[in-house]
């Protein structure tokens, strides 16, 4: 009879089995779980974009405050306060920033008059060469599509347009100043604080986590200050150099298109092409082909020694990014955030990806009988950039273990232990100030 009930039993009812148990159900399980991953994402995304104007802020003030850091390092090493070492780094850079703006001013101002004159006797130029060239184009066409644009501009929907951008941009240079206040604020306080704020967020934390944590602030904190310094220090070669040329060959607004030469190389792969476009199409609007022509060979010349000299002299192995990941970063920054989404895109990439190589153990390192070659330098990895010293602290931190203590007035229960309930005597040992933390690197003391 046991028997019977057993074979007449469904196979549905079997113990175990249910709607979500076979391979369409784990399929849904999983895609149901992928859009609720999708939508916390798409939401974190949204009120990210709402409040752009204070990540940017933080971004901008991140990375200027881990190139500088080491300067009030080397202060603070010397004797110096830290307040005095921070107000120190904070002032030179507002004096080098306030300095160059100030001089691309006065050089536009200076020099507005020559270059209205000459680019209109080299549009005049171009007109002729167009109308009299290997293949002549009609005066009268270029006439009429110079007319057709000045009826546009007079025309009154060119002025209610004017009107609307007016507004607009009146509004974004309010954003803007308000981002770069609140940047200069967040930057000071980085500069001053910032050992405060890694502390009290390891402190959170104990064993492998504190150290993996503490390695991942110390080389993100790497990352970041290296990529400023060595695209600085190249791009203020390729300024210098491009912009001597542009001066000694009577080019107008050499100093403020060294400027945007020096701005545009903080964006990889493209900012230096592009900007060196812009100079030669100055060049050839005032100047004429033949300066032009020379420009764009100065460029070029320049582009070179920045690609085969600089850039591995300076930068090193900072980054440690493919070719192919810096443009997808490039793209994906420019669409998400503009120019500034450009220039922070690659080094924060760099960090995504140093994080993920302290975070994770999965990645089979070294020669493989089967795949061959390992694809990754030993000399990329997050673990060849640690100190002996940062080694030794990561496996101090790793091995101390401290229960964490309550932070309110509660009061210790009958019969329980300091080690249960630590709010006495532990509390007061953790008052204790505690040292700067050091910078860090690698987790394991391998």
């Amino acid at each position: 009879m046991n028997a019977k009930n057993q074979v007449d039993t469904p196979r549905s009812e079997a113990p175990g089995a249910g709607p979500w148990s076979d391979p369409m159900g784990r399929i849904g399980a999983r895609a149901g779980q992928t859009l609720l991953i999708a939508a916390v994402a798409v939401g974190i995304i949204w009120v990210l974009l709402r409040v752009s104007v204070v990540v940017l802020a933080a971004l901008v003030a991140l990375i200027l405050a881990s190139a500088v850091a080491p300067l009030v390092r080397w202060l603070v090493g010397k004797g110096w306060s830290h307040l005095l070492a921070t107000l120190t780094a904070f002032l030179g850079i507002v004096v080098v920033v306030g300095g160059v703006v100030t001089g691309v001013v006065l050089a536009v101002i200076n020099e507005w008059d020559s270059l209205v004159s000459s680019a209109t006797e080299g549009w005049q130029r171009l007109q002729d060469w167009v109308t009299s060239g290997p293949l002549p184009v009609d005066a009268t066409v270029i006439d009429d599509a110079m007319q057709q644009v000045t009826d546009f501009v007079t025309s009154g929907n060119f002025a209610s347009g004017l009107a609307s951008s007016t507004l607009t941009g009146i509004s974004a240079a309010t954003t803007f100043l308000t981002g770069l206040v609140l940047m200069i604020v967040v930057l000071f306080f980085l500069l001053k604080d910032g050992w405060k704020f890694t502390n009290f967020s390891l402190r959170w934390f104990h064993g492998g986590t504190r150290a993996k944590l503490a390695e991942s602030i110390d080389r993100s904190s790497e990352v970041l200050g290296g990529y400023v310094r060595g695209t600085a220090t190249v791009a203020l070669v390729d300024a210098v150099l491009i912009g001597i040329a542009l001066a000694i060959l009577g080019v107008p607004l050499a100093l403020p298109l060294a400027v945007i030469i020096f701005i545009g190389a903080f964006i990889p792969i493209v900012g230096a092409t592009a900007t060196g476009i812009m100079a030669a199409l100055v060049a050839l609007v005032t100047n004429g082909l033949t300066t032009a022509l020379i420009v764009t060979a100065v460029v070029i010349l320049v582009n070179q020694i920045e690609g085969n000299l600089l850039q591995p002299v300076v930068m090193g192995r900072t980054l440690s990014l493919h070719a192919m990941i810096v443009l997808l970063a490039l793209t994906i920054g420019t669409i998400v955030g503009g120019i500034f989404g450009a220039i922070l895109a690659v080094p924060y990439t760099a960090v995504a990806w140093t994080l993920i190589q302290v975070w994770t153990d999965r990645y089979q390192a070294g020669e493989d009988p089967v795949l061959g070659e390992d694809p990754l330098d030993a000399k990329d990895r997050a673990a060849a950039k640690a100190t002996t010293a940062q080694r030794l602290r990561y496996q101090r931190i790793r091995q101390a273990f401290r229960r964490g203590n309550m932070l309110g007035a509660v009061e210790q229960e009958e019969g329980s232990s300091p080690a249960e309930n630590p709010a006495g005597k532990s509390a007061q040992d953790d008052s204790r100030p505690a040292e700067p933390p050091e910078p860090t690197g690698s987790t394991r003391a391998d």
